[in-house]
């Protein structure tokens, strides 16, 4: 039946239950839309259901809309689930859609095309009648509401009213009272003239006051203009000290550069020096090792004699070599302190003896 009535109301896609077997809330809110511009064109509900949010609001201004403007009661939760519980709420809208349709359909084949015009009618010309009646219906109920209770002490009321008019009025008690209440009246009088007159008085202290500030001002501006058309008497030297200020300043960065640079460079030469010498430790250090080395391989050779005159020849070579290392040393000593400054002229041999 559904299927059937949105086709007759011109619904331009197909639709079928297989359509709801499956949550389609797509589906169902594009319908929900078009039965509502079906319904009333001019209406103003977002059609945006991206967020969970943006659903739960479009679903409350459909329902509100067809509660208020069709009288149509749906079921938001079922329309949420947009499965075959919705297509129930959905089929609400679209009978009355279909009925109408129906009924109109019959009384235009009775009816001319003339008179069937006037009886459309337009439901968004009546939307501030609307608003305005449900204003009236609010105020109706409170104004109800307090009257109904105004009436509940009614019974009271009445019993102090009948007593009130049936007790003798006294002329004088009654003079009186109009005499208090004139004499307040007049001291209300009163109390309003003299505010009033001080309200002058206040008015006129104001205009004093704000045109001897007027007055103020304007000799400040004169005496303004005069400091600013004087030059000051230490001026022209104040221009001569700051023009030397800039060019010792000048000076003074540049000498700033100069010197970072030279720091620069001395640390360098300084980095340099250390790294030489660090070289130069490293040979001499390669050095004394070959020299211990060549002492031991001297020494080995040298005990494989057993003759006294070996050992004679012997203790002579090893004064002989006890004599290049103390060379040896005093060559190096020589280096390090002059830190490769000085050439070193010589040979690590001694000189030639009788027994070599």
């Amino acid at each position: 039946d559904f299927t059937e009535m949105m086709r007759a109301l011109g619904y331009p896609r197909l639709i079928s239950m297989e359509n709801f077997h499956t949550p389609n809330f797509m589906l169902v809110s594009e319908v929900l839309l078009w039965l509502v511009k079906r319904y009333e064109p001019q209406s103003d509900i977002p059609g945006d259901v991206e967020t969970e949010q943006d659903r739960v609001f479009f679903i409350k201004a459909v329902a509100q809309f067809m509660a208020t403007k069709a009288h149509i009661k749906l079921n938001t939760k079922k329309l949420y689930q947009a499965d075959g519980y919705a297509v129930k709420e959905l089929l609400k809208v679209t009978s009355v859609l279909y009925g109408a349709m129906n009924t109109q359909g019959g009384e235009r084949a009775d009816l001319p095309e003339e008179d069937s015009s006037k009886f459309k009618f337009d439901l968004g010309s009546k939307i501030a009648d609307l608003k305005a009646a449900r204003q009236l219906a609010s105020e109706i109920t409170s104004k109800g509401a307090v009257l109904y209770d105004l009436l509940g002490k009614e019974v009271e009321l009445r019993e102090a009213r009948t007593e009130s008019i049936a007790r003798p009025l006294e002329i004088n008690e009654a003079e009186k009272v109009m005499k208090i209440a004139i004499n307040s009246v007049l001291e209300e009088v009163q109390k309003t003239k003299d505010m009033l007159n001080n309200v002058a008085l206040d008015e006129a202290n104001l205009e004093a006051k704000i045109e001897k500030r007027k007055l103020e001002l304007e000799r400040s501006q004169k005496r303004l203009q005069t400091l600013q058309s004087v030059r000051p008497a230490f001026m022209d030297e104040y221009e001569k000290i700051e023009e030397q200020l800039q060019k010792q300043y000048s000076t003074y960065l540049e000498k700033f550069r100069n010197l970072t640079y030279m720091e620069q460079l001395l640390d360098d030469h300084r980095r340099t020096e250390q790294e030489m010498f660090e070289e130069a430790a490293n040979m001499l250090r390669l050095i004394q090792n070959r020299l211990k080395e060549e002492e031991q391989h001297l020494l080995k050779s040298g005990s494989n004699d057993d003759s006294d005159t070996d050992i004679q020849e012997d203790e002579g070579s090893d004064s002989e070599g006890d004599l290049q290392i103390m060379r040896h040393r005093i060559s190096t000593d020589a280096l390090l302190t002059g830190r490769l400054g000085a050439r070193i002229i010589g040979s690590m041999q001694g000189g030639d003896t009788e027994e070599d």
